[in-house]
């Protein structure tokens, strides 16, 4: 039986992500996103594409002043909630479409988080303004992707050789069609007689940079996640990516046009606890050809 669409995926994605997240995210995504994140005592957050809300959660138990949720699958919105009332932490969840954030006013978020959604959201750009436009001052976005440069779905995969007398493996990724910005349909198999489909949306690095500053905001920090030790025991393409990665986590912050002088200067970063916290901080495995890799899925079942 072939399904379309991310309601047809919610039930299967929030067994898998849990309240720690599928194997990719604990061990592999996770810990690299949420150091960028730091602290978030006190702060206000939206969480766009939140899925089944794990993260969001995660946040309103850690102090944040407001934590949202925002999804437009209302399924994956109601395993959301489900798990909220079964355990209250505070957070609030809401369906909205990420391009059109009605009902968050301006300067409403001290944080926006974008975790591992922007790849799937057809209007990036417009998504990305409206992340500007509800940023209060001093505020940050921080979204994670599939590295653009290493994992476009269905068209990357990895090549490992061994040469004779060799002591270890060699490791290459194979890429092709890096500057073909285009729509993928991608399969998901959710069961040995499931496939379901949902859609993504490869852009260059170059055009996620240019949608960033065309909304106002600038680039102050980006990180390629290091495998965990979890990743690397139980996941056939772990110990691949302590040498190319697979995924980005990109922190971006307002900035203002000068009236003179250079026409960009980054702002400086801010340490305060409000913005910054202590510390200096969607989804489940995608069914794709054996050994091909994903940034967001693994074929190896979980126990």
């Amino acid at each position: 039986m072939v399904r379309e669409g991310w309601d047809d995926l919610a039930a299967w994605r929030d067994r898998r992500m849990g309240e720690r997240g599928d194997l990719w995210h604990r061990a592999i995504i996770d810990p690299t996103f949420l150091r960028v994140v730091g602290s978030v005592r006190g702060l206000r957050i939206l969480d766009i594409g939140c899925g089944n809300g794990y993260l969001t959660r995660r946040w309103a138990r850690e102090g944040a002043s407001r934590s949202v949720g925002v999804d437009r699958s209302a399924a994956s919105l109601r395993f959301a909630r489900r798990r909220e009332m079964r355990r209250p932490s505070g957070a609030e969840f809401v369906r909205r479409d990420s391009a059109h954030l009605t009902g968050f006013g301006s300067g409403s978020f001290d944080l926006v988080a974008a975790h591992m959604s922007l790849m799937d959201i057809a209007d990036a750009a417009a998504t990305i303004r409206e992340v500007r436009r509800v940023l209060a001052a001093g505020g940050r976005f921080i979204f994670s992707i599939s590295h653009p440069c290493f994992d476009i779905d269905l068209e990357s995969t990895w090549v490992v050789e061994r040469a004779p007398f060799a002591r270890e493996n060699s490791v290459f990724r194979k890429v092709r069609g890096y500057r073909k910005e285009r729509v993928i349909r991608v399969p998901w198999n959710v069961s040995k007689t499931k496939v379901a489909y949902t859609l993504s949306y490869h852009r260059t690095l170059a055009t996620y940079l240019r949608y960033l500053r065309a909304a106002g905001l600038a680039v102050v920090r980006m990180e390629e996640p290091l495998p965990g030790p979890e990743a690397i025991r139980n996941s056939p393409q772990g110990a691949f990516m302590r040498e190319i990665p697979l995924h980005l986590v990109v922190e971006a912050v307002p900035w203002s046009r000068p009236t003179h002088g250079p026409r960009f200067r980054p702002p400086e970063s801010r340490t305060s606890g409000r913005t910054r916290g202590a510390g200096v901080r969607r989804s489940g495995p995608r069914a794709r050809r054996p050994g091909s890799g994903s940034s967001r899925r693994d074929s190896k079942p979980e126990s």
